[in-house]
């Protein structure tokens, strides 16, 4: 897998880079800022790539504007969007028109190596990787959701961090069939179509909560 990555911190960048070699992806460009981002980007069709949001020169939201311009000229490349700010405005953006192949995690609350390779892996195969808080951001920022039950909320936050009943069940401590009737629950409520597909009801959620 080609992995590209966009960091201005140097010892971030070279730390992200060795763990991932060592690991087995290719890092054909590891770059500072978002306009070098988007010519490794263009120059050697990474299967995805890892951003920070607040990069040179003005250190605001030139990683995540990037990200969005890479999810509209590059459909293929997944991005990972990795920092220690939660910008829902452009998560909404990067999640709206297609959210698949992408996610946005939180640098601090990533403690385990093996979760992140995880993640990093699951979004080059066009499938979701989101911090639990950038659930709840947006939560707050999308739709209302003030018909769901509490318990309702729960699961739909875990629907939206990816996981299956299975892992809503063992989280919440419940039965898989208790989640099933949440998960229909909700999806009437906010008005979705059902699916069979994990994937799909996750994709349906998001697009939802990025509305």
């Amino acid at each position: 897998m080609r992995v590209v990555i966009a960091e201005d911190a140097a010892m971030m960048r070279e730390g992200l880079v060795r763990l991932l070699t060592d690991r087995g992806f290719e890092v054909p460009a590891a770059v500072a800022d978002a306009e070098a981002l988007r010519s490794a980007v263009q120059e050697t069709a990474p299967d995805v790539a890892i951003v920070d949001i607040r990069m040179p020169p003005t250190h605001t939201d030139e990683g995540l504007r990037a990200a969005v311009d890479i999810r509209r000229d590059h459909p293929g490349v997944g991005v990972l969007v990795f920092s220690q700010y939660v910008e829902t405005r452009y998560a909404r953006r990067l999640l709206a028109d297609r959210p698949s192949g992408v996610g946005y995690l939180l640098k601090e609350r990533v403690a385990d190596v093996a979760d992140f390779v995880d993640a990093l892996t699951r979004v080059a195969s066009g499938g979701t990787a989101l911090d639990p808080e950038v659930v709840r951001h947006l939560m707050r920022a999308g739709q209302p959701t003030a018909g769901l039950t509490p318990r309702e909320r729960e699961v739909l936050a875990l629907m939206a961090e990816g996981r299956s009943n299975a892992g809503i069940a063992a989280a919440l401590v419940i039965t898989p069939g208790v989640v099933e009737k949440h998960v229909a629950n909700i999806f009437a409520k906010l008005g979705l179509p059902s699916s069979d597909s994990d994937n799909r009801r996750v994709l349906a959620v998001l697009r939802h909560l990025s509305g």
